[in-house]
């Protein structure tokens, strides 16, 4: 059926699902797929995602849109149906952990695990176990989410728990054997921020490789060109704020240039030029699309600049300085997801005490 008819449709078994009818305890499913399929009379009016004309689900699904390229490019690198698999189970889980709350609590179903959903299999290895990855959805959706109330109100990116959790539960699986692109089978095979201890000369990939995502790594993260194309949909859409995605970017140009100052020797970790951390693991796909969260970010204008540039900076920190964590995106974004509403207040208090004080001037 095309559009008419699908509203049609949708309108004829309402009754069923409203209050008295004979599926109402389904009512949270029902407006889940009556929202999806057209724009919901009502819109967003609280949380963080309040926009003008524009409801949540419109604006996940933009952000959905700016992820395509990056999971195109996953199934040319590793395989459609190896990347369809991820998706299956997260999606699986993850929606029918949110449809069970949604029933349980009366209330609808929320639109955020449209992108969680897209963002947690691209950021995890290829030869991830489906049951270990199922474990983390779950883990994701209620711990990182439902437990704080739901859309909107989660302290924490839930994709990065999620990652978070198959890192600290299974350490083996997220740094042991990657998957090569182009290669039959998984192999072993070091990823680019594994090499950095011999600093520059002893990455075995070049500039062309780390752009065009033809290094072993997370299964979304590798390909810097799909990364850019999501990034101009966001800005050109108005889904996400500049002020976060540019400020990440200089505070880790500002670690690598202080550290290839600092650098003893060409050998040493610290000479490696600061913009090859922009091409290299996880650098790019967490300023574009998770720095960038409406909800776990910072909301003050200066707040975005502040906590971008802690997360850059954070991170390259972690990577030339820890020898066991050679990645250090994921820690950087959750630290900063923790101090984002301090940093918050602080921008507050500070425009209140000056307005003040320039009030007693005047």
């Amino acid at each position: 059926m095309k559009g008419g008819g699908i509203r049609r449709f949708m309108d004829n078994i309402r009754p069923h699902f409203e209050k008295g009818g004979k599926y109402q305890w389904l009512h949270s499913t029902y407006e889940a797929f009556d929202t999806f399929f057209s724009v919901p009379g009502t819109l967003t009016c609280k949380g963080s995602h309040i926009r003008d004309c524009l409801d949540l689900k419109r604006l996940m699904i933009t952000v959905v849109f700016a992820l395509l390229p990056c999971f195109v490019a996953a199934c040319i690198h590793y395989g459609f149906f190896k990347v369809l698999s991820l998706y299956l189970v997260t999606f699986i889980v993850g929606l029918g952990l949110e449809f069970a709350f949604a029933q349980i609590r009366g209330k609808e179903v929320s639109e955020g695990f449209l992108v969680t959903g897209m963002i947690i299999p691209l950021i995890i290895p290829i030869t991830t176990p489906l049951w270990m990855l199922a474990l983390a959805v779950a883990f994701a959706v209620i711990i990182g989410k439902e437990a704080f109330g739901g859309t909107g109100m989660n302290i924490w990116n839930p994709a990065l728990l999620a990652r978070a959790f198959l890192f600290f539960g299974y350490p083996s699986h997220m740094t042991g054997n990657v998957w090569v692109p182009g290669a039959a089978d998984a192999v072993s095979g070091a990823t680019p921020l594994m090499q950095l201890d011999g600093g520059l000369e002893t990455l075995r990939y070049s500039v062309s490789d780390l752009f065009w995502g033809n290094i072993p790594g997370s299964v979304g993260e590798g390909c810097t060109f799909a990364i850019l194309l999501g990034a101009f949909i966001l800005l050109v859409t108005g889904a996400a704020n500049y002020r976060a995605m540019f400020s990440c970017v200089l505070g880790a140009l500002t670690v690598g240039l202080i550290a290839n100052l600092a650098a003893p020797s060409p050998e040493s970790a610290l000479a490696v030029p600061a913009w090859y951390h922009l091409l290299m693991g996880g650098f790019a796909f967490g300023a574009v699309f998770m720095v960038t969260d409406p909800v776990t970010g910072a909301q003050t204008n200066t707040g975005k600049w502040i906590c971008g540039f802690l997360v850059g900076a954070i991170a390259i920190m972690i990577r030339l300085f820890s020898p066991a964590y050679p990645e250090g995106m994921m820690i950087a974004i959750l630290l900063m997801n923790t101090f984002a509403p301090l940093i918050d207040h602080c921008v507050v208090a500070s425009n209140i005490n000056r307005r003040l004080a320039r009030s007693k001037t005047v």
